[in-house]
């Protein structure tokens, strides 16, 4: 039975406009929902549902609001790491798309076909559902493609420019060891003997999702060098001895105008120095350029905030205003991961900003 799960402490800020009748409410991060990587979906039967990994074993759940304010706790929506699943466990990164009547999940988790015995075997997969409620069913019995090494976080990209459709994803750290100055310099302090990297790729996918086309561009990587300007906040994960792995990892992709804007993940996501920049490009596979503005949302606590660990975000629009949704940590959820919504913008010079992490109370039109 469906249940109403919680009421944020919000409330009404205006009344009906006249003029598009959309309400003002003011709400206060975090929302109140254990989510880790957070997907919102503006649907088109006009609700709001809020997807993420956890809150359920070996699969997805979701909520629904109609007004962002109230969230009604759909319970489960996909069930995996069934003796008929092509996957087994750690169900992460759900994502969901509505297409021609249809609602796609996209998702990675381990795959069962693991021959060699790998610690870190995760894959892509895809289920459909006639409703964002669910239930979704597995479209395949299998990945979308195997690229012959762990990935995770798949965005898609339906390009209306060319028609054509995009698979991002993240190459995972396990056993991608690369060289690069930070790893010398690690190794030289005895600290780490190699550090391991993840990439973000992208492929076009076959329009029935059924494979991709061509093969996968490697599009971002961790820097190479400690004086790239990007260096000193990716770096974080290794040059604070916290671990020997540097991430690029939860992209979410957009196109603005004639500019497609890649945001993108780095260092560990379950430390507090997790945080967010982005990349531009004039083509969905690249080449894609850093900007000279990251990270656009870290943690604030060296500036007086409680917030640590933000990361794997994405981008919705919601009436002609862009928001950025993501999950963090602050000092009263401790490791628990919450969902934060914030404010962002693209500004007129092309810069892409996120006002946040945000814990005052703050308004959002609906």
């Amino acid at each position: 039975m469906k249940h109403i799960f919680f009421t944020l402490t919000l409330f009404l800020l205006a009344l009906l406009s006249p003029s598009c009748g959309n309400k003002k409410v003011a709400y206060q991060n975090p929302l109140p929902m254990a989510f880790g990587d957070p997907f919102l979906l503006k649907a088109s039967d006009g609700k709001y549902y809020m997807y993420g990994t956890g809150g359920v074993s070996n699969g997805f759940k979701v909520y629904s609001s109609d007004d962002l304010v109230t969230w009604t706790d759909e319970g489960p929506i996909y069930q995996g790491g069934t003796s008929d699943s092509w996957a087994t466990d750690c169900f992460w990164a759900p994502e969901v798309y509505e297409r021609n009547g249809k609602y796609y999940l996209w998702f990675s988790a381990n795959w069962k076909e693991n021959p060699t015995k790998e610690q870190e075997n995760f894959r892509i997969g895809v289920a459909v559902a006639d409703k964002p409620t669910g239930p979704f069913k597995d479209l395949f019995n299998q990945p979308v493609f195997d690229p012959g090494y762990p990935i995770i976080d798949a965005n898609i990209l339906f390009d209306d420019a060319t028609g054509k459709t995009y698979l991002y994803y993240s190459r995972c750290c396990y056993k991608h060891a690369v060289e690069s100055e930070v790893s010398a310099w690690a190794k030289e302090k005895g600290w780490f003997d190699e550090i391991e990297e993840s990439w973000i790729y992208g492929v076009e996918l076959k329009p029935d999702f059924s494979g991709i086309i061509g093969e996968p561009v490697a599009l971002l990587c961790p820097p190479q060098t400690m004086d790239d300007p990007q260096a000193e906040w990716e770096n974080r994960s290794v040059t604070s001895h916290e671990v020997n792995r540097r991430w690029t990892e939860g992209s979410y992709i957009v196109k603005h105008k004639n500019l497609y804007y890649m945001l993108y993940s780095a260092n560990f996501f379950g430390g507090k120095n997790y945080a967010v920049g982005y990349a531009t490009s004039q083509n969905p596979l690249g080449p894609f350029t850093k900007a000279a503005n990251n990270p656009v949302l870290q943690k604030n606590t060296e500036q007086g905030g409680i917030v640590t660990g933000t990361g794997h975000c994405m981008l919705i629009d919601i009436h002609n205003r862009l928001y950025c949704v993501y999950h963090g940590h602050t000092e009263t959820t401790g490791d628990e991961r919450m969902v934060f919504i914030d404010p962002a913008e693209i500004q007129p010079d092309g810069k892409l900003v996120v006002h946040g992490p945000n814990t005052g109370s703050q308004q959002i039109e609906h």
